[in-house]
């Protein structure tokens, strides 16, 4: 099995300001025009974009949200798993990985609006996030812990792992 640093050097991977490794590896060429695009979006977007995402054992994915949806596709290493809150304040958790006998899944959605955390389950996990309409960072949200605890108080335990 391949090594963190081995999917860091080969994929050319840069420093995520959310935490991981990461690098922009599809942007669609065409457009949705601003008149298509919901009242959340600023601008036109483009359709699609795709990022190659890695998290090693001692980092996570700070709580964020994004305008559209994104979609979580498995690669390598050990299972991930997703903390989302929704705009109501459920906290969901889904497991992205190969052991389905044990409720992990190939491909996780998280929804737009939803604010959002990660962590490997072991040593590091290689994943892919596909986000459409395409990811800008002016649709990136991260709020800190103490912003984010008095929107949803009763997920103040793991936003204090997950927060900034």
């Amino acid at each position: 099995m391949n090594s963190a640093n081995y999917f860091i050097e080969k994929l050319k991977l840069i420093k995520h300001p959310e935490g991981g490794w990461y690098k922009e590896v599809y942007r669609s060429e065409e457009f949705i025009d601003i008149n298509s695009l919901d009242e959340r979006f600023s601008s036109e977007r483009n359709l699609s974009t795709s990022i190659f995402f890695l998290l090693e054992k001692n980092e996570f994915s700070a709580f964020h949200k994004i305008k559209s949806d994104e979609i979580w596709h498995y690669h390598s290493g050990s299972s991930l798993k997703l903390h989302m809150i929704t705009p109501e304040g459920k906290l969901i958790e889904k497991k992205l990985g190969l052991d389905i006998e044990n409720n992990e899944f190939p491909q996780v959605v998280v929804p737009h609006g939803y604010y959002f955390a990660a962590k490997t389950e072991g040593e590091f996990t290689l994943c892919g996030c596909t986000v459409s309409p395409g990811f800008d960072f002016s649709d990136f949200e991260m709020p800190n812990s103490e912003s984010l605890t008095e929107m949803f108080p009763a997920q103040a335990e793991i936003i204090s792992l997950f927060g900034v």
